[in-house]
């Protein structure tokens, strides 16, 4: 498969929503051993949500972005920031490069929405992922799903 083998889309009809969950079934439940039960969230109905899909249609990762209220909680209160989660690639499409164009799609969502910054709470297996996209980490390491995370911010 090469990385020109898929498109970057939001997530706006039901079907595409459905994909996003089956990926993020597949890898955080499946893979990472997240409880289903917090994998899934209030913020999902109102999240923009990213997909990458083959162009037979297989999904292969996707984000969301969480912005005004709902991201709130997760970045200190700012409004004029949003949070990236939920960024997950299925292990055949690891490597070729769906996790940074989905991060950049999230970022230009964020752009389009006049949010000035975006942070995430990455795994700390993944910090140089986002360190390369120029994302700074800030923050004490901390637990959320039994998994080791650090807060991690980048100005648009």
């Amino acid at each position: 498969m090469s990385p020109a083998s898929y498109v970057l889309r939001v997530a706006e009809d039901p079907a595409d929503r459905e994909a996003c969950f089956a990926v993020r079934t597949e890898v955080f439940v499946g893979e990472q051993g997240v409880p289903e039960d917090i994998e899934y969230d209030a913020y999902d109905a109102d999240a923009v949500h990213v997909l990458a899909v083959r162009e037979d249609g297989l999904p292969l990762g996707t984000g969301r972005l969480l912005h005004g209220e709902a991201a709130a909680a997760k970045t200190g209160g700012d409004l004029s920031v949003g949070s990236l989660g939920r960024l997950a690639v299925t292990k055949a499409a690891r490597g070729l490069g769906v996790g940074a164009a989905l991060v950049g799609a999230i970022e230009e969502a964020a752009r389009a929405r006049g949010l000035t910054a975006v942070d995430l709470h990455a795994q700390t297996h993944a910090l140089g992922f986002y360190e390369r996209l120029a994302y700074v980490a800030y923050g004490p390491e901390f637990l959320d799903a039994g998994i080791p995370h650090r807060a991690m911010r980048r100005v648009l």
